[in-house]
């Protein structure tokens, strides 16, 4: 248990160190675990508060939904006419990069300068 906890935390590490480094429409500072600087749909929001009660419920949703990448990637490619283990190896990228980043995003929802833009804008179950 301890060396994944130490997994973790040397990822959020590695991110915060050796981040691709961009600049999203409402933060200052950009950490992205891909090459897509699309900002989180709460840099949007006007005020500090708004910012930062939307980041945390962005992260909250992607720590806790980030798994279901795993089945809805290769649904969306057999629906494409794709195929399905191209879509699973998406599922598995992007639900480690979704539940990694909305782990970033809890842990630094009072920072709101800085973002971390997810693949394809975290996960997309409720909207």
């Amino acid at each position: 248990m301890s060396k994944r906890i130490g997994g973790v935390i040397a990822v959020l590490i590695a991110l915060a160190v050796f981040p691709a480094t961009g600049h999203a429409e409402g933060a200052k500072y950009t950490l992205s675990m891909t090459k897509d600087y699309t900002a989180s749909p709460w840099t949007s929001e006007t005020g500090w508060s708004s910012r930062a009660v939307g980041k945390l419920g962005f992260g909250a949703k992607n720590l806790l939904l980030g798994w279901t990448e795993l089945f809805t990637e290769p649904k969306a490619a057999l629906d494409e006419g794709g195929n399905f283990f191209v879509g699973l190896g998406r599922g598995l990228w992007n639900g480690l990069a979704d539940t990694l980043g909305g782990a970033v995003h809890v842990v630094t929802f009072p920072i709101t300068a800085v973002d971390a833009p997810l693949p394809q804008g975290g996960v997309q179950l409720f909207q």
